[in-house]
């Protein structure tokens, strides 16, 4: 099933920006933020879900506030690019919770995860489930973020 292409105006962008920040706010309160009452906000959040730009709400957790406080940043490469090697790796990318996200490539690296775990010692027991569970890694390589500098979930308007 397609979904409408919508044109974003000044109002949805408003709105887009309240959720961003705030998704537990009432209909009511996002729409006195926007200028809107709140059927017309309601209207115009729910036309935005049915198109896809708004995919879920979700609450924000603080990593190191669950135990999860050390991310890794993971470069995989390999020599294998066919379906079959394609649809093993992403069945075992999916196994392991750990891994939060997981980018294909352009250039010298095939893949990039992101990986939350507790220490060092939880990644090694990570590193040894992946290399075991995907066959035909060529390298792996992780990178420990040090400082977090900056983050946010909220996306900008395009220029």
């Amino acid at each position: 099933m397609k979904r409408e292409t919508l044109e974003l105006d000044a109002i949805d962008w408003a709105i887009l920006d309240v959720l961003q920040h705030d998704a537990s706010l009432p209909v009511h309160a996002i729409g006195e933020r926007v200028g809107l009452s709140t059927n017309p906000c309601w209207r115009r959040i729910r036309r935005m879900e049915e198109a896809g730009i708004i995919e879920k709400r979700v609450a924000l957790l603080d990593p190191s506030a669950v135990g999860l406080g050390t991310l890794v940043y993971v470069a995989i490469t390999t020599t294998r690019h066919d379906p079959e090697w394609l649809a093993s790796f992403s069945e075992g990318i999916e196994a392991i919770d750990e891994v939060v996200e997981c980018h294909r490539m352009a250039g010298s690296i095939d893949y990039m995860l992101t990986v939350r775990v507790r220490d060092i010692a939880d990644y090694d027991r990570i590193y040894h489930r992946l290399i075991a569970a995907i066959p035909g890694l060529n390298d792996v390589t992780a990178s420990f973020s040090m400082e977090r500098v900056k983050h946010t979930t909220a996306l900008p308007r395009p220029s």
